[in-house]
């Protein structure tokens, strides 16, 4: 009972969600990865030379993103790291991307954002209810690069860590870029041999093809970090209204 009672609220919420204009895609929203493999990491790290070039960057952004399955399975926890960034064009936004880089480095051959649910990229992203966003929008759902250096760690509910799998990241590439949505750098994801690999035989769906999305507003890179409960609970709080609308009609009546 008690566990119907917690989906019934979410669906609510969900539904008020659309109604009150936050943007679902079209097979719904994300939901959460349970099924993670322990211990599987992956790491990008972006390439001497950048994609484009302007005239405040001093060779390349220097970093990386690296990513693991969160300790009970459930989502994946990221470790962004930024440097050398240039002068002029943030806040920068960063996304994981549905195709991986060819060996040529052309950033524009990555597609668009890592998006299952068919969300596309209009309007942004509100990372009040990061279901409803892009899986891939890292920055859309926990902020732009607003520093350099910057560096955050967060839990990201939605990722898995299963190769093939519609949510699936270590297959796949992130793009670095300037807040006009031009790609800085990108870089593929290496997975770690020492760890479990996830080979859940799930076909990887297409994303909606587009630019990439304008980032959301500046956000510390002394963030704190995101955890899966608290985007259960920002779910469960945003149906709270619902919830009561619908218990004051049923009394009325």
């Amino acid at each position: 009972m008690h566990s119907f009672g917690v989906l019934s609220t979410m669906a609510l919420g969900l539904a008020f969600a659309s109604a009150e204009g936050i943007k679902t895609g079209d097979l719904g929203n994300a939901t959460a990865v349970t099924n993670n493999p322990v211990g599987a990491s992956a790491a990008g790290n972006l390439p001497d030379k950048a994609f484009f070039t302007a005239g405040s960057l001093d060779g390349n952004v220097k970093g990386s993103v690296s990513v693991k399955s969160s300790p009970d399975g459930i989502g994946v926890v990221y470790t962004v790291k930024f440097s050398n960034l240039p002068k002029e064009g943030g806040p920068f936004p960063y996304h994981i991307h549905e195709k991986k880089v060819p060996d040529d480095g052309n950033c524009t051959s990555t597609g668009a954002h890592l998006d299952p649910t068919i969300r596309g990229e209009t309007p942004v992203c509100d990372k009040s209810f990061p279901q409803t966003c892009q899986v891939g929008d890292l920055s859309g759902k926990y902020g732009a690069i607003t520093s350099d250096p910057f560096e955050v760690t967060y839990t990201d509910i939605f990722g898995s860590m299963n190769n093939g799998a519609n949510a699936s990241v270590p297959d796949r590439s992130f793009v670095i870029h300037f807040s006009n949505k031009t790609r800085i750098s990108c870089a593929n994801f290496q997975v770690d041999a020492s760890g479990p690999s996830g080979t859940v035989p799930v076909p990887t769906s297409s994303a909606t093809p587009g630019s990439n999305s304008t980032p959301t507003s500046p956000t510390s890179s002394t963030s704190p970090v995101v955890t899966a409960g608290a985007n259960v609970l920002q779910v469960v709080a945003f149906a709270q209204p619902a919830c009561l609308a619908l218990f004051g009609l049923f009394f009325a009546l």
